[in-house]
Order: structure tokens, then C-alpha cells, then sequence
């Protein structure tokens, strides 16, 4: 089965990256858990989790108690080999009866650490729990199958309440403020694995900025490739509000075509010489791993425009970005950086398509434009 293959790749990927699991994952491992010891049930040291594919995945606990009439677990995250702001958080779940008024068999409320959605544009509903929809059906499997085991079997109607002690915190690390989600991180996870530098969720958050700028009607949206160069962006474009801002990182290509497919008219890129210099040649993904920006390449396009031999070898032999800004003389600069720019905005359009509105920023090191150039495409 795909859940069984998916579970396998922890240990079969072992001596190479660790897999962990999802924050999703902890909290129905928790919940099972709670739910054991709210049923005065004995409560294993390791608690079996089924995955959204199928398939078991063993999660052990960090604490678990009795907590008046109900019960209490907590889940240390793991997230393998993988840069994750919530490696190493607890992840905690308190069960009790869910009280007469409860319509639902399953009650889901955030606790101290965890978000709340406040903005609309993401799977949830403005006001509800930060738990997004996977971890969700996690949580219901567990409370399900905790049922199945009890003689006779039975629906269990109790109210679950996840808390992260340490999450307000961990979420000023994350996009979750300018995802509209306050007071804590988010409970996440779609496979309920979390893979070693996983590409996937990086998209999946772009997807969720871009969705969120649409939900607040916004028609312009500006990419960045990082926390420094949004952060120069916000100050040159101060009348734009903080939704509008997305750090797309590498996925040049995947965040424009995203852009363009949910509608937005105008799309403004904005990167440092380096990348930028990526993207006018061409590049579809500007991670160092798909390869390195070529001076070379900038050194041709200087010779044809200056004419001056010596400084276009002089920038082929330099080893970074800023030094071949301190090499081209400043009367040089905006010459070199329109051809650039051209460039860098015809790749631009190259992945978002015709009837987009689209801007190529370049930035200088002290954070000015070196470039900027608007192309009104298609747009009306």
C-alpha cells in the first residue's frame, strides 16, 4: 500500500536525510494518547498513528497523565533531517467529554500556542483552530480507532484541546502573522511525514500567501526571494499592505504561473543581483543546487554594451555578485543593469504569460533599485 511505502522511507532513508514526522501527526499521536488515559486505559510508551495514505507510523510519547476528569499527552516533534521552525516543539493535547450541547462526535479547540485563522483565503474558516484539514481527519481516525478498541466498541464524543507551550513564540519564525493566523503556530501535514527539505511545503505556503492576498481582494502581488529582499521591498512600496508581500525563494516558475492562474493583474519580482542574474538567464528554480549564475554570461552582455574588453574579463573572473558591482564603474552600472533587467523581466514573462502586468526590481546591496522596470503585458 502507498501508506505502507510511505511509513518504509523513514528507516529505508535512515543513512541519508531522516525523515521526521508532522506536527498533524504529533497531535493524534496525543490525542490517542489523552483518550487512553481520559478511558482510565492502560497507555503504551509508543503510540501507533495512522497515516492519511494508511499504513502505521510508531510515535513516542514525551509525557502522558490523568488531568481531573480528563486526560493529557504530550508528542516531542521530530522532523528528521528537515530546517523545521517546530523541530523539537511539544506538542500537547488535552481529551474530556465533549458536554450535551455538542452536536459533533469530535470537538477541536486551540489551546494555548496554537493559531487561529483570522484572515479568509486559507482551508479553514475565519475563527477556527488553526489545525488544517488533514491533521483534522488525523485526529478523528484516532479518537475513532481508541473507539473501535474499547469491548464493545463505541462512538466516543469528546472535546479535544491542542496546545504548543512554546508556539506564540515559534510563530514569529514562520509566515503565519501575514498569514492572518495569531497566537500560535499552525497544526500541518499532509502525508503526516515531514521529507527532508521538503519543496512541497514550500509551495503549498506560496500557494497559501497568494490565496490569502486574493481572499483580501488585493489585485497586486510582489515575490521576493528572501526575508532581506522583502523586507527592502516593503519599505520602497510602504502603500502596499503586508499580504501582498510573498517570499517565493527559488520557485521563480512555480510562483508566477501560480500568480497569473489565481488572477492577480500585476506581479512585481524583486531579488538581489545575484538571482536576478539567474533569472535573465533563464532559470526556472535560482536554489545554488540547479546550478550557479554564470558571470561569463553578464561579462558578454557588458562587452557588447560598453565595448570595454578588460572590465567585461575583469567580470568574468569575478567570484560574487557584489564584488562585480564594485568592479563596473559607476557610469557603467545602470548601462549593465537595463540589460539585465531586460532580460530578467522577458523570463518573467516567459513563465507568467502574456496578460499579466509585470515589474523586474533589482537591488543594490544597500537595498536601492538598480532596476526597475514595469511591463504592461496584456493587462488592461
Amino acid at each position: 500500500m502507498k501508506g505502507n511505502s510511505e511509513a518504509a522511507q523513514i528507516s529505508r532513508h535512515r543513512k541519508e536525510l531522516r525523515y521526521g514526522f508532522s506536527t498533524g501527526t504529533a497531535a493524534a499521536a496525543a490525542a490517542k494518547a489523552a483518550l487512553y488515559e481520559l478511558l482510565a486505559l492502560p497507555c503504551p510508551e509508543t503510540v501507533r498513528v495512522t497515516l492519511p495514505g494508511g499504513g502505521p507510523l510508531a510515535v513516542p510519547l514525551a509525557e502522558h497523565r490523568r488531568l481531573g476528569g480528563g486526560g493529557e499527552a504530550v508528542v516531542v516533534k521530530d522532523a528528521g533531517d528537515d530546517p523545521d521552525v517546530t523541530h523539537g516543539a511539544r506538542i500537547g493535547v488535552r481529551a474530556k467529554w465533549a458536554n450535551g450541547r455538542c452536536c459533533e462526535a469530535l470537538a477541536i479547540t486551540a489551546g494555548e500556542g496554537v493559531g487561529r485563522v483570522t484572515k479568509p483565503g486559507l482551508p479553514l474558516a475565519v475563527g477556527e483552530p488553526a489545525v488544517n484539514p488533514t491533521p483534522r481527519a488525523m485526529l478523528r481516525r484516532a479518537v475513532r480507532e481508541v473507539g473501535d478498541q474499547l469491548s464493545p466498541p463505541r462512538l466516543l464524543r469528546v472535546h479535544l484541546e491542542i496546545f504548543v507551550p512554546q508556539g506564540e513564540e515559534l510563530a514569529r519564525r514562520t509566515l503565519n502573522p501575514r498569514l492572518g493566523i495569531v497566537g500560535g503556530i499552525s497544526i500541518l501535514g499532509t502525508t503526516g511525514l515531514v521529507k527532508p527539505f521538503s519543496h512541497s511545503a514550500y509551495r503549498a505556503t506560496i500557494i497559501f500567501s497568494l490565496k490569502v492576498a486574493k481572499a483580501m481582494g488585493l489585485k497586486e502581488v510582489v515575490f521576493s526571494t528572501g526575508g532581506r529582499s522583502e523586507a527592502a521591498l516593503v519599505r520602497l512600496l510602504p502603500h502596499l499592505p503586508e499580504e501582498a508581500f510573498v517570499q517565493m525563494g527559488d520557485y521563480l516558475r512555480f510562483a508566477l504561473k501560480a500568480a497569473a492562474h489565481l488572477g492577480f493583474s500585476k506581479i512585481l519580482v524583486g531579488a538581489y543581483i545575484g538571482k536576478a542574474l539567474k533569472m535573465a538567464q533563464g532559470f526556472s528554480q535560482t536554489h545554488a543546487s540547479r546550478g550557479m549564475a554564470s558571470f561569463s554570461d553578464l561579462a558578454l552582455w557588458l562587452r557588447e554594451k560598453t565595448k570595454d574588453s578588460w572590465l567585461a574579463q575583469a567580470v568574468a573572473q569575478a567570484n560574487t555578485a557584489r564584488e562585480v558591482l564594485e568592479i563596473i564603474p559607476s557610469a557603467q552600472i545602470q548601462p549593465v543593469m537595463s540589460e539585465v533587467g531586460g532580460r530578467m523581466l522577458a523570463a518573467l514573462r516567459s513563465h507568467a504569460g502574456p496578460a499579466v502586468g509585470l515589474t523586474a526590481v533589482i537591488l543594490g546591496f544597500n537595498d536601492l533599485p538598480l532596476y526597475w522596470q514595469y511591463d504592461r503585458g496584456g493587462s488592461k
